[in-house]
């Protein structure tokens, strides 16, 4: 769906290229059938694969724990299943959460899996959060073509990011022509005589066609009887692990969106790496120190790895700062896409980078290239003095660092 909506983007820009279109017009229906068939695709390949492993079986129901090594499986149409074992592994993902606002129990509202099945491109699209779904399909639905607001309660968008990153990210949004309002939380929700969605917020109303809560997910534990296992939870549902995956009970162990923690897809498969190490090849691998790299699959993209600046100063660290605005990027220039910026930290003392954010172009592609090096430990001039294909977005890392000890920007602290 984002791929769809970087196509409409760029051919509403296309005069800007010396490319000359007519009436650009979304076929929501399209777009979905589109996006269904690569979901079943990849599910459907999932699957086949899974049944055709030998010694596994595939069980279709709802389960739920007895005891510690007992899980009974409700499925439709068939006689309650339980099953024993030594070792239970719990992988069920977590939802989306519905904020406690007058009204909206009463109102149809979407969340971040409804909206993938809307067939009809929504006018005004009032989206409630500040996080990365709010972004992705905020700034999606913008590029089909509908009006779309944010809300968001803090004071600034992704409250885990940098102020500067931040702020680019919201000038960008603004720039496509969503309106984003910061420290707002609408206090009622209520439908229209016309069908469409009222607001009530501190300063007024607002009226739109649909309304989007992207305001955080929970984990689907609360079915599972965990109590009934004696696995421990935290105050927000998340299942309590130690650096080896293993619950408080021995053999019940927790992976994927369910525990405390980053909720990447990709983080469940490092998940899947460390159980792996542990329990078929008598490793001893833990989580602590492992790179959490993510993207934001916005227009332009970005892609995060390590610490933040913010993170990097409370932890007392001597630092420095390299930045480099994609405006000065030749590869960017060449494709007309100088949004954002590239920012890497480092520690003064040792030269290591310690993180990085790469908001521009194919931020997210970008991003690994300095994980790498991080994961290898190479000091920031090898990254400075290396060779790379000209011109490419890559290329312009050694910009990034060249422009760090040419101007020192990095303030030392």
């Amino acid at each position: 769906m984002a791929a769809s909506a970087r196509v409409a983007h760029l051919a509403r820009r296309a005069s800007e290229y010396g490319v000359e279109t007519g009436r650009v017009e979304v076929n929501l229906a399209k777009v979905r059938e589109r996006k269904q068939r690569i979901v079943e695709r990849f599910r459907n390949g999932s699957e086949k694969l899974l049944q055709a492993t030998a010694n596994l079986d595939v069980i279709y129901g709802k389960a739920s724990f007895i005891d510690a090594r007992t899980v009974k499986v409700d499925a439709a149409g068939a006689e309650a299943l339980h099953l024993r074992a030594e070792k239970i592994l719990l992988n069920t993902g977590a939802r989306p959460v519905i904020p406690p606002i007058d009204g909206l129990s009463r109102v149809p509202f979407l969340d971040s899996t409804s909206i993938m099945e809307l067939d009809a491109l929504p006018e005004h699209l009032l989206v409630l959060g500040g996080g990365y779904i709010a972004i992705e399909f905020g700034q999606m639905f913008r590029h089909y073509g509908s009006r779309v607001t944010m809300f968001e309660r803090g004071d600034q968008l992704l409250a885990r990011e940098d102020g500067d990153v931040a702020e680019e990210v919201i000038r960008i949004l603004r720039e496509d022509g969503i309106d984003v309002r910061l420290k707002t939380t609408p206090t009622r929700v209520e439908t229209t005589d016309r069908g469409g969605i009222r607001l009530t917020l501190g300063g007024g109303m607002l009226e739109g066609s649909h309304l989007l809560i992207a305001a955080g997910r929970r984990p689907n534990t609360d079915h599972l009887n965990l109590d009934g296992a004696g696995v421990e939870v935290d105050e927000n549902g998340y299942v309590k692990i130690n650096e080896r995956l293993e619950t408080n009970v021995p053999g019940i162990y927790a992976m994927g969106d369910i525990k405390p923690g980053p909720a990447f897809t990709h983080i469940s498969y490092d998940d899947f790496r460390i159980l792996r190490a542990n329990l078929l090849r008598k490793g001893h691998v833990g989580i602590a120190g492992r790179p959490v790299p993510y993207t934001i699959f916005m227009n332009p993209q970005l892609g995060r790895v390590g610490l933040t600046e913010r993170e990097a100063r409370a932890q007392g660290r001597s630092i420095r700062v390299a930045k480099l605005p994609m405006a000065n990027v030749a590869h960017a220039i060449e494709f007309g896409e100088t949004r954002g910026f590239m920012k890497a930290i480092v520690d003064a003392n040792t030269n290591q980078i310690l993180g990085c954010a790469i908001l521009g172009m194919e931020g997210g592609e970008v991003m690994p290239v300095l994980q790498v090096a991080m994961m290898g430990k190479l000091p920031y001039p090898v990254i400075r003095d290396g060779i790379f294909a000209h011109p490419t977005l890559a290329e312009s890392l050694n910009n990034l660092f060249m422009a760090m000890d040419a101007h020192g920007l990095g303030e030392m602290k």
